[in-house]
Parts: C-alpha cells; sequence; structure tokens
C-alpha cells in the first residue's frame, strides 16, 4: 500500500461502501488485463467491494497451469494421477441435495479420475451422479508442490494468517469438476472475498450484490438452493423474488481468476472439465462485514433457542456454542483471530523501526514487506476499530474475560502504542 491510498483510509471508521445499483441492470464487471498497482486494486475494489476479472497473464507462469493441463487444454489425468493417486479428496453428489447443499464423501484421488474418465466417455453422464472434488486442501496436504502463487492483489489475508498460525485448517482449496458440476446458491464463508482461478476449463458464475439475496426468501426465510429454479416465479411460496435484480452473470475462461467480494451471494456452474484454485480470505476492508454477519449469526440463535433464556443460567455460553457449531467460530475464537493479526502487524512495525525482525512469524515476512509498513499501520486501525465495537457488544461483555486471549482495553492501549511510537520512522501520518 502506498502512502496515497493510507491517507485516503486512514481515517475511516466506517468503510464507505458505494452503491451497487451500477450493477443491478449491466452484466458487465471490469476485466484487468494490464499491470495493476496494489493501490489501485485496493482503493478500486476491495474498499467498495466490488467484483473484477483477471486475465490469464496473471497465472501464466504457474506451474499448474502447465503441469495439470494438457496441449489440447483439458485436465491432464496422467500428471495429476502421477502426483495425488493414493490421497483421500473430499467428493460432492451435485444430484443430491441435504440442507441446501450437496452431500460429500471422502475417497482415493486415483477412484475420482477413473469415474471422471467414464463420466467423460459415457457423454457426460454417469449412474453415480455428476461427481465434484471440492474443498480439498491441496496447499495444506502439499505444501512443497509450490504449483501457483497467491497474486499481491490478495495477500492480505488475515483467515488463512491465523489458521495458518493456528496450524490446524486453512482456507486455499482445489475444484475438480466434469462439464454440468456446480455448486449451489450462497455466500462464502464468515462472509469473506474469494478468489478463484480456473486452471483448464470455463464456469458460468451468477453473482447477486449484497441484500439482493433477502429478495429470494421464501415465505419461511430460507434462500434457494437453485436460484434458477422456476420454483422462484411461485409468488406463494417467494413472494419477494419479482423485486431482486437480475444476477450478475459472469464467464470466466481458463486462466482467468474473479475476484468475488464480502457478501455477494453466487452460483457456480463448470460448463468445461474444469480444475479451479479458491481461496476464502479477509481483511482490513471487509473484518466490519464478518463482524456484523458473526452478530446476526449469535442473533439468530438467541431466537431460535429464546424459549429457555430464562430456565438457563448458563443460556448466553450455550447460545455461543451453537453458533460456533453452525457458523464454525464464536465471539472468543474472534477476539483470537483479532489479537493474532494485531500482533502480528504490531511486531512487524516495531522490526522495521528496529531493524530486528525476530519477532515476528518469518513465514509472514515477505507478505507483511511486500505490503509495507503503511498497511500494517491501517490493519492495525481496523482491529482497533472492531475491538472498540467488541467492547460496546452486549454480548461481548457477558464473556468470561479472565478465559480471553485478548485483553481488549490492553490491546487497544498497545496498538495506539505501536502506531505512535512508530509514526515518524514512517511517516503515517504526515502530510
Amino acid at each position: 500500500m502506498d502512502r496515497e491510498a493510507y491517507r485516503n483510509c486512514c481515517s475511516l471508521v466506517k468503510i464507505p461502501r458505494q452503491t451497487y445499483e451500477q450493477f443491478w441492470s449491466s452484466h458487465f464487471v471490469d476485466y484487468i488485463d494490464k499491470e495493476l498497482s496494489y493501490s489501485k486494486f485496493f482503493k478500486k475494489y476491495l474498499l467498495p467491494n466490488h467484483p473484477c476479472m483477471f486475465s490469464r497473464r496473471f497465472t501464466e507462469e504457474w506451474k499448474c497451469r502447465k503441469q495439470w493441463v494438457t496441449e489440447e487444454g483439458k485436465p491432464n489425468f496422467q500428471k495429476l494421477l502421477q502426483e495425488f493417486a493414493e490421497t483421500p479428496v473430499p467428493v460432492a453428489n451435485c444430484n443430491a441435495k441435504e440442507y441446501n447443499a450437496n452431500p460429500k464423501q471422502v475417497m482415493p484421488f486415483k477412484e475420482f479420475i477413473h469415474y471422471w474418465k467414464e463420466y467423460i466417455q459415457n457423454g457426460h453422464s454417469s449412474p453415480k451422479g455428476c461427481l465434484y472434488l471440492k474443498d480439498w486442501h491441496m496447499a495444506r496436504d502439499f505444501p512443497e508442490h509450490n504449483v501457483y502463487t497467491t497474486p499481491v492483489f490478495f495477500s492480505s489475508d488475515w483467515l488463512n494468517e491465523y489458521w495458518d498460525t493456528l496450524e490446524v485448517d486453512d482456507y486455499r482449496f482445489v475444484y475438480m469438476g466434469p462439464k454440468g458440476s456446480w455448486t449451489p446458491f450462497h455466500a462464502d464463508v464468515f462472509r469473506s472475498y474469494s478468489w478463484s482461478a480456473n486452471i483448464c476449463g470455463r464456469k458460468k458464475w451468477l453473482l447477486y450484490p449484497p441484500d439482493q439475496e433477502e429478495f429470494l426468501r421464501d415465505s419461511h426465510g430460507n434462500l434457494p438452493y437453485d436460484v434458477t429454479s422456476s420454483e422462484l416465479r411461485d409468488r406463494g411460496l417467494y413472494p419477494h423474488s419479482d423485486e431482486a435484480c437480475q444476477p450478475l452473470e459472469i464467464i470466466q475462461e481458463a486462466g482467468e481468476i474473479i475476484f468475488v467480494p464480502s457478501g455477494w451471494h453466487h452460483q457456480v456452474y463448470n460448463l468445461e472439465d474444469t480444475i479451479s484454485i479458491n481461496h476464502n480470505w479477509l481483511n482490513g476492508c471487509n473484518i466490519d462485514i464478518m463482524w456484523q454477519f458473526l452478530q446476526n449469526e449469535l442473533s439468530s440463535v438467541q431466537k431460535e433457542i429464546d424459549e429457555w433464556r430464562n430456565t438457563m443460567d448458563s443460556w448466553h455460553q450455550h447460545c455461543q456454542v451453537i453458533m460456533k457449531a453452525c457458523s464454525g467460530i464464536d465471539y472468543g475464537e474472534f477476539a483470537s483471530f483479532l489479537k493474532i493479526i494485531a500482533d502480528n502487524r504490531m511486531a512487524f512495525l516495531n522490526a522495521c523501526s528496529s531493524g530486528d525482525s525476530s519477532d515476528y512469524p518469518q513465514h509472514l515476512s515477505e507478505t507483511l514487506t511486500t505490503l509495507g509498513p503503511y498497511h500494517a499501520a491501517f490493519d492495525l486501525q481496523r482491529v482497533a476499530h472492531i475491538i472498540e465495537c467488541l467492547l460496546c457488544n452486549e454480548d461481548f461483555k457477558r464473556l468470561d474475560h479472565s478465559a480471553l486471549t485478548l485483553q481488549p482495553e490492553t490491546m487497544l492501549q498497545q496498538i495506539r502504542d505501536t502506531i505512535q511510537s512508530t509514526r515518524g520512522q514512517h511517516l503515517l501520518y504526515q502530510e
């Protein structure tokens, strides 16, 4: 991040997101085929939460685009089997529905490839249904492969930074699916951003700007499984569906990368045999959206079990437990998440001042150095803002703060002290 971009956003408390009306009647997103600075991407797409597509030039040097793809542009089954034959992988059945998603099974990679070959030979059909390898943590399972490089535009990634620190999970995935495989209507985990690169094949994306999904709820408040279903024309079942805008329909070609912003619900189809790499990620630009999502999740849980509020001494704690079971995180872990992000940036800024980089994780060194001290300071300001929101939140106040890794008031003071002490060295606030 450069100095101008920092100055433009350093005083923001509430990030001003422009209206999405321009996307209601348009079927186009910006196509990026030339060099673009990180600061311009930050200002034009991250902050306003707008989608865009990067051309194949941004992936042309990736090893997977050369090794996993035949000269004809098809999946290179022989090469893939050499690398992953015995690896267990998660596979969904696109022909089955389970709680508005596709049920998954785990099978050896070679078994899925055998199925895929037969599926192609049978004219893209099979009595087993349409199977889709998805949400495979390939980069975590094979860290030495280095078959792709995360573009700098998506490198401010708090979500994977946090999980890498804990060494228990990540949100980096490989998808492999035959022509006709698809993903039902959804928004991404924690309302994160996502980026998705086609290694080979083509996808069709249907994207709805934030809040348009509210018009697509049925009379019981549930979102549709398939947003193209004729059921949505039933006004008795979907009373407001005609008020929703038409989705952005985007065709993604081989090698291209789509940026899907926070809270944009979407449905995705593989138009050909397709391999893609997908990351979910969060940072200072959308952490407020995640915090709002968590508040909404907790509110839903509280409404669901409200009748037991006065009969349980630990009702509020139970709400947190249920929330974590449903969404994958509770307020306590969210606070831990913020602490790790803040600690890493404070250590980085202090290292910039002292010249001693031993106090922060070395695997972050390249990313934090590339993004620079202005970005670290912006990140700290965003963490500070969310901590201030936590301190005003009644449900957060009810947590056992002695059990939290984050002590909010202490962390706020540490952030202020760090920015103050590094202000002169990095010209963070100077005109």
